[in-house]
């Protein structure tokens, strides 16, 4: 096993560690340990609430979440010798949930699927479903069940939602106005545009709260729900074992960092709290490509190459969308969004014909691991997008017959009351 250079307690909350981590992107948020280009190392991650989120039979907490918490990142880990416009070359080693017999936090054996309520910041279907939802996962191996979710099992595509460098001085400062930016287009919007700076539960890592520092740090600090420049909250369910990253590196050290550990997830993270979400542990190489920024012309975004770990499903039934409001009759103009949100609802409203609820399958779309793709975006005016979902991960036949759909009572998610 690599050494472990950020330790996490699975028992107590990140702002309770030895050395905590953060919740914020800012270059002043001091390294909690420095790496050398050729190591391998491990990195215990805490799931990403913080443990706000229980194993149980209600989604109150999942409506009640503290999103100012959110993310707990693991770091930041200084490499040796890096800087800025250097390539930080990252290789994903291996990856898993915390031990089952180390305690009841997610990742423990079990996990979690969240939809946030429309208040809370909802999800990509929030306009339809609009309330607080969730599904618990158990995990066997390689694969998980849900009693929220009955009949289906899969192998998931373990991966980190959110790792990245961090940003420099200048770089968070253009983040910061083109979010307020895109925040006055629609001030009153909810869920909000983008969420800015909010010193609120802000976490710096080894700066202590109540200082000058902290306090310039955590009103500058940009959150952590997008992805960015940087890295930051990609989503990619298939950065998993095998994966090697370029990240363009901002300050010196580059100051990596990360968590939100996923179990599995589809195409989009549709729920936003989506993935079957855990705490786990990550195991990395690293090494670093002098002047490799402007040498491979990676300025702007990370760029990967996806390790080859993954289900062998084969058979898939798809679902397709284009970039028409079928309530309204309304056209939009090569919207790959609205036409990937309607292959989603389609797949929705077949999966009720089986017996699931909307909420259940809306669930399944965001933690099973199905591919989404944009099929097309040329044939004016419908932009047209994909969602394939594997058959074999339910045990009943899924497909189209001339018999019909095998109906079924198929139980209810997790709700809020």
């Amino acid at each position: 096993m690599p050494d472990v250079v950020f330790s996490v307690d699975q028992s107590r909350s990140m702002t309770e560690q030895d050395v905590p981590g953060h919740n914020r992107w800012h270059p002043d948020i001091p390294a909690a340990v420095e790496v050398r280009p050729g190591q391998e190392f491990r990195v215990e991650c805490r799931e990403w609430t913080d443990g706000q989120i229980r194993n149980n039979d209600s989604a109150n907490d999942v409506r009640d979440i503290g999103l100012d918490r959110c993310h707990m990142l693991s770091g930041p880990i200084a490499v040796h010798g890096a800087e800025p416009g250097d390539l930080l070359v990252i290789d994903i080693l291996d990856l898993g949930p915390v031990p089952q017999e180390s305690g009841p936090a997610a990742g423990q054996g079990w996990g979690y699927t969240g939809v946030f309520s429309k208040a809370n910041g909802g999800g990509f279907l929030t306009d339809y479903y609009p309330d607080a939802l969730k599904a618990i996962w158990d995990f066997h191996g390689q694969q998980a069940t849900s009693r929220h979710l009955p009949g289906i099992r899969y192998t998931g595509i373990t991966h980190p939602g959110l790792f990245g460098t961090a940003p420099s001085a200048e770089l968070l400062a253009k983040w910061n106005q083109r979010e307020r930016d895109l925040i006055a287009t629609d001030p009153s919007r909810v869920p909000p545009l983008a969420l800015p700076p909010n010193t609120s539960d802000a976490l710096a890592g080894t700066l202590r709260p109540g200082s000058a520092e902290f306090d310039r740090v955590a009103g500058e600090g940009a959150r952590t729900v997008p992805a960015r420049e940087n890295g930051g909250n990609h989503d990619i369910k298939n950065f998993t074992r095998g994966s090697r990253i370029f990240y363009p590196v901002f300050v010196p050290g580059a100051k990596f960092s990360g968590g939100d550990l996923h179990f599995s997830q589809g195409d989009g993270e549709i729920t936003f709290c989506g993935a079957i979400e855990m705490g786990g542990y990550i195991d990395f190489a690293v090494d670093v490509i002098k002047g490799g920024m402007d040498t491979y012309g990676i300025t702007t975004n990370p760029v990967f190459m996806p390790g080859n770990v993954e289900p062998r499903y084969s058979e898939f039934l798809t679902f397709i969308g284009v970039s028409v409001e079928h309530d309204s009759n309304t056209n939009h103009y090569m919207d790959a969004t609205i036409a990937y949100r309607n292959a989603c609802l389609n797949a929705i409203e077949y999966l009720k014909t089986f017996g699931y609820t909307g909420e259940q399958a809306y669930l399944l779309l965001g933690s099973a691991p199905i591919e989404g793709r944009i099929s097309g975006v040329v044939d004016i005016p419908n932009a047209c997008c994909s969602l394939y979902l594997p058959t074999a991960i339910f045990d009943f036949d899924v497909r189209p017959s001339a018999s019909g759909p095998v109906r079924a009572d198929r139980g209810q998610a997790a709700v809020s009351s």
